[in-house]
């Protein structure tokens, strides 16, 4: 049973639209939106930020990248939004959940596009895909950020999130993360890390709980043509990375049939007994990968040496791994060699590992595999594993800095005015004893171990229903999550269990189009986002019109973007 608390309704025209929350294509690219009082900012300016810096996160919006222009659109979408905190059964946590229901909502075709957020961004995480894709056609989006997001909570002042992403201390207002019994010097508590709950088991049912959210806000935004329901309102169901597994899961959960597709870009998706699950190839690429970096296979490979400390880090990591017993070799080269042939060994491919290196030198791994080792471990802040926690830093501006988080969160700290300690030590590699325990925590036999790994099993996604129309787009240079780990065995054992699902490998593609904005990035990678709209493109036209889905071979010409602005035929988009 939904349960929900109160609806906030808020009316978004003249120059406050839904998309871009006035800022326009223009405005979302360019620098931060203001607050007026940066010590006190208000709903309105809180909400145009996160609108913002999700966008931003997610899509290339430079000069050169095309959107707008080449593919998808910014246009002024006047409308009305309803969100609240929805609750799962048994669920310590909420979740947030959103409605966006434009002026121009086509009553005619009744459609409801539900998306999940990407990564553990906040409830605009999956705006640039599914916002920008379905509110210009008139449709409504519903959005769940599946019980992730940056309402963090600060228990040195004991103050977290308003449903207005507003800041407020305990007692004074419902907040989106309250946990209970932490005392002041615990250190920043996250909600995905430290709710109590595994919120990576639920993703299904948090993305069938925004669609139930989105036809009863139809509902009560159209009275007159109420009740809403999956069998009069067409649900399309879409997301990117996280938020792609999300809405995979949700397909196999979904026994009641509501959905009538699901269109997925990069999908974190874990099949049990089929490819890997995502903690265990991150934790493996933490660990190893600084090692390999010093091969000459990485030699001009874009970011795979950057930010490190001299010595080279790599040649450090090398030889920290030797003492420790997981490398055998004797020198930098050969530790190297043997590091790289580890990873390969274990599935990795030559591209989606060069990719990954810019992934290791911005220490992403480190960053998300702690997260998710807290949340599958059920862990509160100041009991994090392997030593972990939160820091809030007494940086200047700290109340300005901590006003913004929830706009400006990824969801996963470190961030401003937050750091990520503990797991150290005061070697000359020191961030290798916390990767070491990390990555114990999938291989070990301890207790942890044996609950991390089953907290991982309930991640395991079911077989979708066999008529449902499932599309799948993944980059051919994934190194965040790598295609071979995740959809390929996903489409593969759908198509071994009579399934028929699409799927497009796409060529040069990666799993960051915002990293398209650097030169050396767009010279070897295409974008990932034009082939998500062309797949919600070609969805919508199987289901109002019955053409054919489209044939798996039909992304094969795609280049590099190169130096130069983006064009359709550096594209080469599948046809209609």
């Amino acid at each position: 049973m939904d349960t929900f608390g109160e609806v906030r309704v808020t009316t978004h025209r003249n120059g406050d639209d839904l998309l871009s929350a006035g800022l326009g294509l223009r405005g979302l690219a360019g620098l931060a939106a203001p607050f007026a009082n940066p010590l006190s900012p208000t709903a309105a300016e809180l909400r145009r930020r996160a609108v913002q810096s999700n966008w931003k996160g997610i899509a290339d919006l430079g000069p050169l990248g095309g959107f707008g222009s080449v593919y998808g659109e910014v246009p002024d979408v006047p409308g009305r939004e309803f969100t609240t905190f929805a609750y799962l059964p048994g669920a310590r946590a909420s979740h947030r959940v959103l409605a966006q229901v434009p002026d121009a909502f086509d009553k005619a075709k009744r459609v409801l596009v539900v998306a999940a957020s990407s990564g553990t961004r906040g409830i605009y995480g999956a705006i640039a895909l599914a916002g920008s894709w379905g509110l210009p056609k008139g449709f409504a989006v519903a959005y769940t950020d599946k019980a992730a997001g940056s309402g963090y909570f600060d228990p040195a002042d004991g103050t977290g999130v308003m449903l207005d992403g507003t800041r407020a201390r305990v007692g004074d207002a419902p907040l989106e993360f309250e946990p209970k019994n932490l005392s002041a010097d615990t250190g920043l508590a996250a909600k995905h890390a430290h709710s109590g709950d595994n919120p990576e088991a639920e993703w299904g049912r948090h993305v069938l709980q925004a669609a139930r959210f989105g036809l009863a806000m139809l509902d009560r935004a159209f009275p007159d043509e109420a009740p809403f329901t999956a069998d009069n309102t067409t649900i399309i169901a879409t997301g990117l990375s996280n938020g792609g597994g999300a809405v995979l899961r949700a397909a196999g959960d979904d026994v009641d049939g509501m959905l009538d597709a699901a269109v997925v870009l990069a999908p974190n998706i874990h099949v049990e007994g089929h490819g890997r699950p995502f903690y265990d190839y991150a934790t493996e690429a933490g660990v190893l990968l600084p090692a390999a970096l010093a091969a000459p296979e990485f030699d001009g490979v874009p970011f795979a040496r950057i930010g490190m400390a001299q010595p080279p880090a790599w040649a450090l990591r090398g030889a920290a791994l030797r003492a420790h017993g997981r490398l055998t070799a004797n020198t930098p080269q050969g530790q190297a060699r043997e590091a790289l042939a580890a990873l390969r060994e274990g599935g990795w491919q030559d591209d989606a590992l060069k990719v990954a290196a810019s992934t290791t030198s911005l220490d992403l791994w480190r960053t998300v595999n702690v997260s998710y080792a807290s949340a599958y471990l059920r862990r509160a802040a100041g009991d994090m594993p392997c030593g972990f926690a939160y820091r809030v830093q007494p940086v200047g501006g700290a109340a300005a800095v901590r006003s913004a988080w929830w706009a400006e969160g990824s969801g996963v700290p470190p961030g401003p005015g937050i750091a990520l300690a503990g797991g150290a030590d005061l070697s000359l590699d020191p961030t290798l004893p916390g990767l070491l325990c990390l990555r114990d925590l999938w291989l070990g036999q301890g207790s942890d171990a044996l609950r991390l790994r089953e907290a991982v099993h309930a991640t395991a996604v079911a077989l979708p229903r066999v008529e449902l129309p499932v599309l799948v787009v993944h980059g051919a240079q994934d190194g965040m999550i790598p295609a071979a780990f995740s959809s390929e065995p996903y489409v593969k054992w759908l198509r071994a269990s009579g399934r028929r699902p699409v799927f497009w490998k796409v060529p040069y593609a990666q799993h960051f189009d915002a990293f398209l904005s650097f030169q050396d990035f767009s010279d070897r990678h295409a974008p990932l986002l034009p082939f998500g709209f062309a797949a919600l493109d070609r969805a919508w036209n199987h289901l109002s019109e019955g053409r054919a889905l489209p044939e798996d071979a039909a992304v094969r010409d795609t280049r590099p973007r190169g130096p130069g602005p983006l064009t359709l035929d550096t594209l080469a988009l599948p046809g209609p």
